[in-house]
């Protein structure tokens, strides 16, 4: 791996056993790569080192009850020590029940372990299994979908998929006169403006560049 890309928090075990959870989240398919190639891996462990993964700016004095999911995250642990408890769990889990660590499994079965995990089945020793399955999904959404600037979203595959055309841009009126047609446009990030990759107007704002047909 690219220093540009190197893990802040993460052991090699752990980032193989993420690329291996987050493929079977969102798998790559017919319409375009998935989890692991839009390196959803890279956004959580960036998530990790940073305020967040240590909950620098939460309150942890307690009380730690079971509360609702009304009343939000409860946990006394934070999300670094979510995932590193939760991955080498569950891993000990896998090794014990089909003989091979999550990421050595076949697909079907690490659905199977991923399913068992949101429905509270594997009796992890730290955690509830469900609290660290919640997370990892929430993670792997959010990194699919993120601005490219946090780790995840390579290429911009999660915009792509869905259409988002990214930051707003001073052209909107100018490729929007075919109403009721979709917008289709090559979507810009943070980056691409601060690095100057797109053209600015005046007022900083990007222009779109419409997609090629395929036709």
């Amino acid at each position: 791996m690219s220093a540009e890309h190197a893990y802040g928090y993460l052991t090699e075990q752990e980032a193989r056993f993420l690329d291996a959870a987050v493929a079977r989240l969102i798998p790559a398919d017919d319409l375009g790569p998935g989890a692991k190639e839009a390196a959803v891996s890279v956004f959580i462990d960036r998530q990790l080192v940073s305020a967040w993964g240590t909950h620098g700016r939460n309150y942890r004095m307690g009380p730690w009850r079971e509360g609702t999911p009304q009343q939000g995250f409860q946990s006394r642990l934070t999300p670094q020590e979510i995932y590193r408890a939760g991955i080498r769990e569950t891993n000990l889990h896998c090794v014990k029940r089909h003989g091979k660590a999550f990421e050595f499994l076949s697909t079907e079965l690490q659905d199977e372990v991923l399913r068992t995990l949101e429905e509270n089945e594997v009796p992890l020793e730290s955690l509830p299994s469900r609290l660290f399955f919640n997370m990892l999904l929430r993670n792997t959404m959010e990194g699919f979908f993120s601005d490219p600037m946090y780790g995840g979203n390579r290429d911009k595959v999660g915009w792509k998929l869905i259409g988002f055309p990214g930051l707003p841009a001073s052209n909107y009126s100018e490729l929007m006169q075919d109403h009721g047609a979709p917008y289709r446009v090559e979507p810009v990030g943070i980056l691409d403006v601060v690095q100057q990759r797109v053209k600015i107007d005046a007022q900083g704002y990007p222009q779109h560049v419409p997609l090629k047909s395929e036709e």
